[in-house]
């Protein structure tokens, strides 16, 4: 038995939507393009969609639009995927670090408060592992001192905060539809916006800045998606729902039947309805294996795992050294505890059971 970590869901009907683009012999930005950002718009509650091709160029393509720029402090999660906090540092703007709330993994409301200075220019929230952070009490710091929040759901598509779609939350949201997301479109991205003058320069910054063929208004890039990427979405987009709840029973499965000694199951917080891109257990002291020989164990009964984040950011090569005491402890504590079992709609009861009993089984 091999049951991969993740593994995307792709059947006739994505492959049926590409062939028709090839054939159709527009491949680059086209009409599919600007449906699915009218059909991810519509989906997410939001005005504005904007398509881009990878999830770092979304958030990146967010920030400039903020516009944050050199000498600008952005707040951001110290427990996340590095491109939350690149995507400041290319704009040449420098990422603060913030902890995160040891059993959510999310952002804590309180370290933005202690982060915010004259040079707090944007906060970004991360939607880790498919579980919206604490929205209200951040919006509202953020509202105090007139700086946007930005939402990294590149792992939350279709997640709720209080009945409202991830997306739909702080004044920009960026998405990542890479391989092993909820929906895919291989690589590729969005942004959702409820305004308009931010929708209108996300469109010059992700062409070349150009207002019409030619005439180019302002630095931009690259960022276009393709309608081979789109039409692969739009399919995607139609089954999004259906694949989020597989996730969520199988995610149930787990909590309702893990049981081994010293392994801690993820806590939903209240209010919030989970997608579960990832479903991280922590491995505290009681836990009978280390977590690189539990990993191994598991490899060798055919059972895919992995750690999401071995280092946390401010940790990283890029950003260090980093001032002692470590200003985020959780952080730190949690990279070096988590670990990421297969979740992915693709598993049956049958494959479920089996990782059950296998981690059950460790002594």
């Amino acid at each position: 038995m091999q049951i991969p970590v993740a593994r995307p869901v792709i059947g006739p009907d994505e492959v049926a939507a590409v062939s028709d683009v090839l054939m159709s012999g527009m491949l680059a930005q086209g009409e599919k393009v600007a449906e699915f950002e009218q059909k991810f718009a519509a989906y997410c509650g939001t005005a504005h969609a904007v398509a881009v091709n990878n999830g770092t160029a979304a958030l990146h393509a967010a920030l400039l639009a903020a516009g944050i720029g050199p000498g600008d402090e952005v707040i951001v999660p110290a427990f996340s995927f590095i491109a939350t906090a690149t995507a400041v540092s290319m704009c040449g703007a420098k990422p603060v670090f913030a902890d995160v709330d040891e059993q959510i993994f999310n952002i804590r409301p309180e370290q933005v408060s202690e982060h915010i200075t004259p040079k707090t220019k944007a906060v970004i929230g991360v939607h880790l592992f498919g579980q919206p952070f604490d929205v209200d009490p951040i919006l509202e710091i953020c509202e105090a001192h007139a700086i946007p929040l930005i939402e990294d759901a590149a792992q939350a598509h279709g997640a709720l905060y209080h009945g409202v779609k991830a997306g739909n939350l702080g004044k920009l949201a960026c998405f990542s539809f890479y391989a092993t997301k909820n929906m895919i479109t291989g690589e590729g991205g969005m942004v959702t916006t409820n305004d308009k003058p931010s929708a209108d320069r996300l469109r010059l910054i992700i062409n070349h800045g150009q207002s019409e063929k030619y005439l180019h208004r302002m630095l931009g890039y690259n960022y276009r998606m393709t309608d081979i990427a789109a039409a692969i979405g739009i399919v995607q987009l139609k089954k999004l729902d259906k694949f989020n709840m597989r996730r969520r029973k199988n995610a149930e499965y787990y909590a309702a039947n893990l049981a081994a000694k010293g392994l801690v199951k993820p806590k939903v917080a209240d209010g919030v309805q989970h997608v579960y891109h990832q479903y991280v257990i922590r491995l505290t002291d009681e836990f009978p294996l280390s977590r690189t020989a539990f990993m191994e164990y598991l490899k060798a009964k055919g059972i895919g795992s992995a750690v999401h984040y071995p280092i946390p950011i401010h940790r990283q090569p890029l950003y260090a050294p980093v001032a002692e005491p470590d200003p985020c402890p959780v952080a730190t504590r949690l990279s070096g505890t988590v670990l990421s079992l297969p979740v992915h709609p693709s598993l049956d009861t049958k494959d479920l059971a089996y990782v059950c009993e296998t981690v059950n089984k460790v002594k």
